[in-house]
């Protein structure tokens, strides 16, 4: 997190989903974006969670990440209390695999959007980067951080596709 007011929420249902959501922090800290990060429960504290969806627009938030396992209540509850973006994590659960997380998050009713993530650390780096993307929209400086950042990955598989057939270890497709 940076000394600046914070312009991301990063929550999520419980102190154990942080092993997943630590990758959406990294994005936004690799990006100099501001941040906070909170346990908010759908289920055990849904007057805290009701009082951070409507009281984070006028503290200066500008997305909310919202990552939940199992029942996954979580960001479409907030999405429910704000007009605030919502990307939803699903967080991989040991019963599902975070296929429960998935449905609970991706199958909200009409107007109440999640913009939902792939499960897991993967889904939560994807949505600190799409957090990045909303925010450049109105940031030149993000937006060239963005750019570079693409070329980068670009630059890397160009470099990887030019490695030579000797180069690659046995049985590499």
């Amino acid at each position: 997190m940076t000394s600046e007011s914070p312009v991301v929420g990063v929550i999520m249902g419980s102190r154990s989903d942080w092993d997943t959501m630590a990758a959406s922090a990294d994005i936004l800290r690799q990006f100099g974006v501001s941040f906070e990060c909170r346990v908010v429960s759908a289920h055990r504290t849904p007057a805290w969670m009701a009082e951070y969806a409507t009281e984070a627009e006028s503290r200066g938030l500008k997305v909310i990440i919202a990552g939940a396992g199992g029942a996954a209540h979580l960001p479409g509850m907030i999405a429910a209390q704000t007009i605030l973006p919502v990307l939803g994590v699903p967080v991989q659960s040991k019963a599902l695999n975070g296929l429960d997380s998935l449905l609970s998050i991706v199958q909200m009713p009409s107007g109440v959007p999640v913009g939902t993530l792939a499960i897991g650390i993967s889904g939560a780096r994807n949505a600190g980067l799409l957090a990045v993307r909303i925010l450049a929209l109105n940031n030149p400086m993000l937006n060239q951080k963005l750019q570079h950042f693409q070329q980068q990955q670009t630059d890397a598989v160009l470099q990887d596709s030019e490695l030579q057939l000797q180069d690659l270890p046995d049985g590499f497709v």
